[in-house]
């Protein structure tokens, strides 16, 4: 069993940054998969930032802006978010796998114009 809670959202402006971090109630290490999701009013969830086998993917509107890492001192996945833009503006969840997949219960995300 594990939870994981997120923390970091917030306002900002266009072009500002944010960094979001997911803690693990278990070592971060023991998870196979890390990442970030987010969902915007009216879409559907759509996936942001992994980690697979240390291999780190983006979608392609976010690349060049956003960084995932895993934080051994903070037990923690990361999400530097950096240029933000209004479209970034969603409800962001973190999840990590190992056997099921696990989630956090989100962190509010908004960008003005």
């Amino acid at each position: 069993q594990a939870e994981l809670v997120e923390s970091g959202g917030g306002l900002v402006q266009t072009g500002g940054s944010l960094r979001l971090s997911c803690a693990a109630s278990r070592s971060i290490s023991s998870f196979n998969i890390v990442g970030w999701y987010r969902q915007a009013p009216g879409k559907q969830r759509e996936l942001v930032a992994s980690i697979i086998s240390g291999n780190t993917n983006y979608a392609d509107s976010v690349k060049g802006r956003f960084t995932v890492s895993r934080s051994n001192a903070e037990n923690a996945v990361l999400l530097q978010m950096n240029s933000l833009k209004p479209e970034d503006t969603a409800v962001y969840y973190c999840y990590a796998i190992m056997v099921r997949t696990y989630w956090g219960q989100g962190t509010q995300v908004t960008v003005s114009s």
